[in-house]
């Protein structure tokens, strides 16, 4: 007899999870899997996307992400503080058309999960939450969005409220899906915190981490809600670029 899998959320056309797990487990069969990691990687692919880059998702910032960069020809983003980094606010300056290797442990390693799924892989975050809703509706089949979260210091998953909510602005634009009850949930926290983004991500603990880090606009940044009308797609370089939705 086959075992029943209860956690994949079979039966629904917009499906929400968490993480590397989620992915493994919701993203198979899904025609769409959007990648959300608010504080900050795919806000940053979305800053970069914005000025005609391209961005491609490493997994660790170790010695073969520079070598990864050298072979495509990209500026490798280093640690906060340095001039080209995982920070909104730092990629906001960058030359147009740059080409960026972006290591993230969240956001980086989702995606490269997220291609394994045979699925469009789609950047998300609350700058471009209605760009993105409105291509989704555009398409044809199941969309699973996956929260990435972050890393407590013994790598387990530590869930982020940021990016349940904007996996929230995204699934409560979907009028045309079955959303799972997991996605219900995420719409209900976005509804919840809309009028209130830019305070409950200062509040919130990865807003306040890198607030007291000193990188408070990177946060401002990040908690701009539909400010952007790029869709940042995984094309077949395994690098995110931008197309643009009118009228979203």
């Amino acid at each position: 007899m086959t075992k029943a899998n209860f956690f994949n959320q079979g039966d629904y056309t917009a499906r929400f999870e968490w993480g590397y797990e989620g992915v493994q487990h919701v993203g198979p069969g899904s025609s769409i899997v959007v990648i959300i990691d608010v504080l900050s990687f795919s806000t940053c692919v979305d800053v970069v996307v914005g000025r005609g880059g391209i961005v491609f998702p490493y997994r660790m910032k170790d010695e073969s992400a520079g070598i990864f960069a050298e072979e495509k020809k990209a500026i490798l983003a280093g640690k906060r503080g340095e001039p080209i980094s995982l920070s909104p606010a730092c990629l906001r300056t960058i030359p147009q058309n740059s080409r960026i290797v972006l290591p993230s442990p969240n956001g980086s390693t989702c995606t490269v999960l997220a291609k394994e799924c045979d699925a469009m892989v789609i950047a998300a975050c609350l700058r471009n939450a209605s760009a993105v809703a409105s291509f989704i509706r555009q398409q044809k089949g199941t969309v699973t969005i996956i929260a990435c979260g972050e890393r407590w210091s013994n790598g387990a998953l530590r869930p982020a409220i940021e990016d349940m909510v904007a996996a929230g602005a995204i699934l409560h634009e979907l009028k045309g899906h079955r959303l799972s009850v997991e996605a219900q949930i995420a719409v209900a926290a976005f509804l919840s915190a809309k009028r209130e983004l830019s305070s409950i991500l200062e509040q919130s603990g990865s807003g306040q981490e890198l607030i007291r880090k000193g990188y408070p606009e990177d946060v401002y940044i990040a908690a701009q809600y539909n400010v952007s009308q790029n869709v940042p797609i995984l094309n077949d370089e395994c690098a995110y670029e931008a197309v643009v939705v009118n009228g979203a």
